[in-house]
């Protein structure tokens, strides 16, 4: 009676032992798949996940829940810890992207492996803007960037000063860490700038009697004035022979520049009345510093110019953004009516 009932048993303990096995199994499984397996949201192919300076392990584990990262905090945290992670957050721009498990997400922001930025300057007026560019961008603080433009003393070791400050800053297209702080920020600009300055480019500079950051300043003005790379050189050469014979440079976007009214579309005798030294109708010579950033094709403009007597230019009266060209005042006025009369007959004011 004892061997029957222990051989009926035995059948039913071996399937609890299997059921027992497969749902430790399956339970393992599971718990490797919720540690190991996708642990983000539902985004694009990417996102980017930002580490500020000073942040904790706290603050990196609210943002990840709270930016829509990662579905669960809790495994991420378990991973995270075992990892060692929370002693080793590090500042940074990092690149998430879709389908990464914990333990990725984990090892990259551990490794403080970031994804670069890539810092894309054009045409810029104002040190504001500048300033406002890089801090949208970058980590770097808009105050910090600010004092480091405004210190004349800092800028002397550059060759700079706080009007000439913006000749620095040449439209290309940069490489930074998220976290890069202000300083770095300009340093890296300024060896750029400095690069550029080639040995043959400060020969030519010193040929038509300027400085490096003379010619950027008057590339300002010849960038202003035209769109037309192919029209540079000769729009260039009417303000080099206006300074070698002592003329005013009477350039219509500097007195934009005087106004910060960079929306006109017409000067008029009122404007140029205006008292500031970057108003090239009241004043002689440059202004002060550059009324943009350049592209290199004005500054190559102004080092190569085309070999004229031109002393004056109008827009063409087409709209096709070219000009006309003269050596006398009285073709000038020709040229200048004809444009004006267009202006008019267009109604712009």
């Amino acid at each position: 009676m004892k061997n029957r009932t222990s051989k009926n048993k035995s059948p039913w303990l071996r399937r609890i032992a299997v059921i027992l096995a497969c749902l430790l199994a399956g339970g393992l499984v599971l718990a490797a798949y919720l540690l190991m397996g996708p642990n983000t949201r539902s985004f694009g192919d990417k996102k980017y996940f930002y580490v500020p300076t000073g942040s904790r392990y706290e603050d990196v584990l609210k943002g990840l829940r709270e930016q829509g990262i990662i579905r669960s905090s809790s495994t991420f945290d378990l991973v995270a810890r075992r990892l060692d992670y929370p002693s080793r957050v590090k500042a940074g721009r990092y690149e998430i992207k879709k389908g990464m498990s914990n333990l990725d997400i984990v090892r990259i922001l551990r490794s403080g492996r970031q994804s670069p930025v890539k810092l894309v300057i054009n045409k810029l007026r104002l040190k504001e803007d500048f300033i406002r560019l890089v801090s949208t961008n970058l980590e770097a603080d808009s105050a910090a960037m600010s004092a480091i433009l405004s210190d004349g003393v800092f800028l002397r070791q550059f060759g700079l000063d706080t009007n000439t400050v913006m000749c620095a800053v040449m439209p290309d297209t940069y490489e930074f860490y998220w976290n890069t702080n202000a300083g770095k920020v300009f340093d890296k600009i300024e060896q750029a700038h400095a690069t550029f300055w080639t040995t043959e480019r400060r020969d030519k500079a010193a040929a038509l009697g300027l400085t490096p950051n003379e010619v950027t300043i008057l590339a300002s003005i010849v960038d202003e004035e035209t769109n037309r790379n192919d029209e540079k050189p000769a729009i260039a050469s009417v303000y080099l022979n206006r300074l070698r014979k002592g003329m005013r440079l009477g350039a219509d976007p500097t007195v934009k520049f005087a106004l910060k009214n960079f929306a006109l579309r017409r000067i008029w005798g009122s404007h140029l009345e205006y008292d500031s030294p970057y108003n090239t109708y009241r004043y002689a010579g440059l202004p002060p510093g550059p009324i943009c950033t350049p592209s290199r094709k004005s500054i190559e403009a102004v080092l190569t110019p085309a070999d004229t007597d031109y002393l004056y230019f109008a827009a063409r009266p087409d709209g096709s953004g070219y000009h006309n060209f003269a050596s006398s005042y009285k073709e000038h006025l020709e040229n200048a009516r004809s444009y004006h009369k267009e202006l008019n007959a267009r109604g712009v004011k």
